[in-house]
């Protein structure tokens, strides 16, 4: 269940959304302390954000800005500002759709669908993301991982072994066949090097609250395993 979070102060408008977005099983939560919108917003793991501009104590042109800094999450603005200038800015900031109010509730549920099937979904580019059948997910693009709304950089090999690991979910791969994939040429490298590769891997996945994904098997090599019992 695909998770957004509305950014709007108009609790009427709220209601309606959450209803709406609720019949098509997402999952809704919105703002209620619009002091720390910002503070909000980084702890979210939200996979989609509807964001107002005209919001108390906040700008939202500010805090997509702000945001896109630090997370590919998709935001579409929704606002009563209609101007063609304000709907470029918001694009230009990085919002990823602008929907003027007022808005028919159907085109909001295609464009948030269409927005989660480009970035999660059938036209996510294969090429680019890697996913587990527990979703996380990999970027080879920026060697970053993804969770929960929440992302992560990993160095080079970590990446190399965890997109191997990902790749053969649920099947036991051997210690050899990584080194020879992570380095050509094994001949000075230290056994404790994938040791040492695995344990800071392990260590990432449990600032996403994910642990336990990654087991030894002794005396061959390493199994991921990752679905919904061992989330979170």
């Amino acid at each position: 269940m695909y998770k957004i979070l509305v950014v709007e102060d108009d609790t009427r408008l709220n209601k309606l959304v959450t209803e709406h977005l609720q019949k098509y099983r997402y999952d809704v939560t919105y703002i209620q302390d619009f002091k720390n919108v910002d503070l909000e917003l980084e702890n979210s793991k939200a996979d989609l954000i509807l964001l107002d501009i005209n919001l108390p104590y906040s700008d939202g042109f500010q805090l997509c800005k702000t945001f896109r800094r630090t997370s590919k999450i998709p935001v579409i603005i929704i606002s009563s500002r209609n101007s063609g200038g304000e709907q470029i800015r918001g694009l230009e900031l990085g919002a990823d759709d602008y929907i003027t109010k007022p808005f028919n509730f159907d085109f909001l549920i295609a464009k948030i669908q269409a927005a989660i099937r480009r970035v999660y979904g059938e036209y996510a580019n294969e090429s680019t993301i890697i996913e587990s059948m527990g979703g996380i997910k990999l970027n080879k693009d920026t060697f970053k991982i993804h969770y929960n709304g929440i992302e992560l950089e990993l160095s080079k090999n970590e990446f190399k072994l965890l997109s191997i690991l990902i790749k053969n979910e649920n099947r036991i791969v051997s210690r050899e066949y990584l080194l020879e994939e992570l380095w050509d040429d094994t001949t000075f490298v230290d056994d404790n090097t994938l040791t040492v590769n695995i344990a800071r891997i392990r260590t990432k996945l449990k600032e996403f609250g994910v642990s336990e994904v990654i087991s030894t098997k002794w005396g061959i090599g390493y199994m991921f395993q990752c679905d919904s019992e061992q989330e979170g």
